[in-house]
């Protein structure tokens, strides 16, 4: 059975439970509401009916049951009481319904009416178990003459209530019907949100889900909607590693990224580029329809920042075979150029040429990997100015560039200085005459990256959105390789700026301590 089922089969069964115990609680309180209200109302007729004056002066007559019989059967039949019973002094009936009681001892008790005190009692007479009320009768002078004692039956009390017994009935019932629709409909609207499951598959599912959500690689976000607002609904183990989350405890949608707040209210993306301080995240998310409705956004986080740390050395490495097989197809020129001079009998203008080219060649490797410590960045630099001239930039490395063993792992060196690099020659080419000029030194306590071109420079504004947490490229490649060296820069507490020159210019500045 499903959830629904068994909720509405429950809430019959207390209802009518409670219904039927309420039912006989109300039924017992109107049968001593009833006993009650008899008591009342024989008393104030008893107390009324012994003052008449002439019912003392009847008890005084010489025949009291001609002058009262008439009067007290008046009486019951006005009040619709079953006795109105009028008693001498000495406990005699002068009066009784039924005439052949009449003279007989009264059956009950008037000790306590003697004391001049009505008092009200449940005793078996002569019409069965009844409740009655004795009153005393004074006559003028207040000496006693007599009482009077009226009753109704218990079988009048009961035959009254199960008059008004159907109409208990029918409110407990009434409240049964009502209590059942209301069940019902709260049966069907949990079937529809429970999707008709019991309770065992309900459980199965939560465990499953449970599972996979601690289980997955990827990060997992579903975003619902409350009043309009998107909220957080579910976050995995991982999405929580990758965005720098608690491992435990709530998360409120204001604490994600700004662009995953952005992804929750967007209707598709897919491959999408994010960077936090730390890591390179891909982005997909897509939107949760349910009866042509949206009820919410699913978005997943992969973890690339290996990787792209990895295919940022694998650039360079391809930058630098590059720039190797140029220097080998130009040396190749160089050589044929060289054996011909020599063929045509000009031996001393080719050695002249062949040691003037390996002069300047070999004064620049010597120059990088004398000044420069990390063997990484001597490559990436001589890489890329032979890529830079391969597309007409004129890169230039600068007799200032100097650097000593710094505390950097070379994976984030080239990627910084790599991706600056690029992103200049790009620049560079909005300019009739390309050109990139690179230095990179130490200066006190910090290794400071400049890279200028001839482009027309980067804005302030793009500068500072990429600089901003959770900085999404689009999946663009530049824009990638600048938020790449911001990652770079943050992570290692630096600043980046852009400072003004011939052309454009940015400034990394890194602290590393004391080393030089």
């Amino acid at each position: 059975m499903s959830v629904a089922s068994r909720l509405l089969i429950l809430q019959l069964v207390v209802f009518t439970v409670v219904a039927v115990v309420a039912g006989i609680l109300f039924a017992v309180d109107e049968r001593r509401d009833a006993d009650d209200a008899t008591r009342r109302s024989v008393t104030d007729i008893a107390v009324t009916m012994a003052q008449f004056p002439e019912v003392a002066e009847g008890l005084e007559s010489a025949d009291p049951t001609a002058a009262l019989q008439p009067r007290a059967e008046q009486v019951r039949e006005a009040t619709g009481t079953d006795f109105v019973v009028v008693v001498d002094p000495d406990g005699i009936r002068v009066t009784h319904p039924v005439v052949d009681e009449i003279g007989r001892p009264y059956t009950g008790h008037i000790d306590e009416a003697r004391s001049g005190t009505p008092f009200t009692e449940t005793y078996t007479g002569s019409l069965g178990p009844s409740i009655r009320t004795v009153a005393p009768v004074h006559a003028d002078d207040g000496d006693l003459v007599g009482f009077v004692s009226v009753g109704v039956t218990r079988q009048r009390i009961a035959e009254n209530f199960l008059r008004g017994l159907p109409g208990i009935v029918g409110v407990v019932a009434a409240g049964l019907a009502v209590s059942a629709v209301g069940a019902y409909l709260i049966s069907r609207r949990l079937r529809r949100q429970t999707l008709g499951l019991n309770p065992d598959q309900l459980r199965r599912m939560y465990e499953h889900h449970d599972a996979v959500l601690h289980s997955i690689g990827e990060g997992l976000l579903v975003f619902g909607t409350a009043d309009g607002s998107p909220r957080v609904d579910i976050v995995n183990d991982e999405a929580r590693r990758l965005l720098g989350l608690e491992p435990v405890g709530a998360v409120e949608f204001d604490d994600l990224l700004a662009t995953v707040r952005e992804l929750a209210v967007a209707d598709e993306a897919r491959d999408e580029v994010h960077l936090t301080r730390d890591r390179v995240l891909v982005v997909n998310s897509d939107a949760v329809v349910w009866n042509r409705r949206r009820i919410g956004t699913v978005v997943t986080l992969r973890d690339h920042t290996e990787l792209r740390g990895v295919l940022g050395e694998l650039d360079s490495v391809r930058g630098f075979a590059e720039s190797l097989r140029a220097q080998a197809h130009e040396s190749a020129n160089r050589l044929h150029t060289i054996i011909t001079m020599v063929e045509l009998g000009r031996p001393e203008e080719a050695v002249a040429f062949a040691t003037q080219e390996l002069a300047v060649s070999q004064h620049l490797i010597d120059r990088l990997t004398s000044a420069v410590h990390e063997p990484a960045l001597s490559a990436l630099l001589l890489g890329k100015i032979d890529e830079a001239a391969e597309r007409g930039v004129e890169l230039t490395v600068t007799d200032d560039t100097e650097l000593g063993p710094v505390p950097i792992p070379a994976r984030d060196i080239v990627t910084l200085v790599g991706n600056l690099i690029d992103n200049a020659i790009d620049a560079s080419h909005a300019s009739d005459d390309p050109w990139v000029e690179v230095t990179v030194r130490q200066e006190d306590s910090s290794m400071i990256v400049e890279v200028a071109d001839s482009g027309p420079g980067m804005s302030p504004e793009v500068l500072a959105r990429a600089m901003q947490r959770g900085y999404s490229t689009k999946s663009e490649q530049r824009g990638l390789g600048l938020a790449l060296v911001v990652q770079v820069v943050a992570r290692h507490g630096g600043t980046l700026r852009t400072e003004p020159s011939l052309g454009s210019m940015i400034v990394a500045e890194i602290p590393v301590g004391g080393t030089s």
